[in-house]
């Protein structure tokens, strides 16, 4: 098969990837630039496929899976043309749903790791002891190359005086951190509060999944340091439903919870002109569709970020990050064709031409 047009190609394999016009012959064995008088079978704009950062396959509205509601999941992701995933916290194993024809590519995180009644329920293994997390994140760290551990959550046991708290002293995270990089693993923590983030940054975490109590001091220290954010806006925009439910009987975290719904723009931009490194994520699972990056990178086009930037970190930015191929001479074949330029019209996505998963069309993309 034969695409002619423009890809957003990188001419090596840790090279940051441009918009180059030419041909590409797109196949099982990869992608290989081939000569330009050669027919096409797909013209238009390329892209490597969409990755979704911070999704959970194995959960749904109702908590954990089965097997036919995660398969739907899959193929509601590679769909909106993302074409791999991190799984970052599941209570079921979704490795089954890599063999699917219809399926992205998974790097799966284990389950999310919390105290007990800290978390959603059903959801995370529970730490009955602090002191515990550092031989849980061992146990997750032996199978996965990821960890996603529950940095703060509501208290409910302070009453009316409950907020987002920490969950760990920061010296248990230092020990848990330090379990999982000398098993090989990095480290993902939910935070949504501003206190939990200097420990995080102390314990030397790898990524901070939303991370809407960040500071300007932090954000700074954050990009210093390399750490990774996944802003997961479309998780943000629910901060006021969340107050809601929280109603009078948990006035303090709906207060809180309110305040950062209400910075979430400025937030936003503060995050982008700190230089720290983003991730795109959705957070779909649970209070999120599956299938929904189009609408988390309109959400980052809206806060201000140009399309192109928001379409680079949709791609190959964030595969860089997580150790994914983006689109070189023998990489792996999996890309999004569409008939108008992403870079200029982020809703080209909505309607691509063609899905290209393993060197290979989906029927009916």
């Amino acid at each position: 098969m034969i695409f002619a047009g423009r890809m957003l190609w990188s001419p090596e394999p840790d090279a940051d990837a441009e918009w180059t016009s030419g041909s590409w012959r797109i196949g099982a064995t990869g992608i290989h630039r081939c000569d330009s008088d050669a027919p096409a079978d797909l013209t238009g704009y390329a892209i490597p496929g969409l990755v979704d950062s911070h999704c959970h396959l194995g959960i749904g509205p109702e908590g954990p899976a089965g097997p036919d509601a995660r398969r739907a999941h899959a193929e509601a992701t590679v769909r909106s043309g993302v074409l791999a995933v991190r799984d970052c916290g599941s209570p079921v194993d979704c490795s089954d749903l890599e063999d699917l024809t219809v399926a992205p590519r998974i790097i799966s995180a284990g389950r999310h790791i919390a105290r007990p009644r800290r978390y959603i329920r059903d959801l995370p293994i529970e730490a009955e002891k602090p002191a515990d997390l550092p031989r849980l994140v061992a146990e997750q760290a032996a199978s996965h190359p990821w960890i996603k551990i529950v940095g703060d959550w509501i208290d409910r046991s302070n009453g009316a005086d409950s907020d987002l708290d920490p969950l760990w002293p920061r010296e248990v995270l230092i020990d848990a951190v330090a379990a999982a990089h000398d098993a090989g693993a990095r480290v993902a923590v939910h935070s949504f509060g501003r206190r939990t983030v200097d420990d995080l940054l102390s314990a030397g975490v790898d990524d901070i999944e939303h991370a809407t109590g960040m500071d300007e001091d932090q954000a700074a220290e954050a990009a210093a340091r390399g750490v990774l954010v996944t802003p997961t806006l479309l998780q943000v925009e629910l901060f006021s439903d969340f107050a809601d439910q929280a109603g009078a009987k948990y006035p303090v975290y709906a207060r809180t919870m309110r305040e950062m719904h209400a910075l979430r723009r400025e937030h936003f931009a503060m995050l982008v002109d700190s230089g720290v490194r983003l991730l795109m994520g959705t957070d779909s699972g649970g209070y999120q569709e599956h299938g929904t990056i189009l609408r988390e990178m309109r959400l980052w086009r809206e806060r201000g970020l140009p399309a192109g930037d928001v379409l680079d970190a949709a791609t190959w930015r964030t595969r860089r990050e997580l150790g994914l191929p983006a689109l070189h001479e023998g990489a792996p074949a999996d890309l999004v064709v569409l008939a108008d330029d992403p870079a200029e019209r982020l809703d080209a996505l909505a309607a691509p031409t063609a899905i290209i998963a393993r060197g290979a069309p989906l029927a009916s993309a």
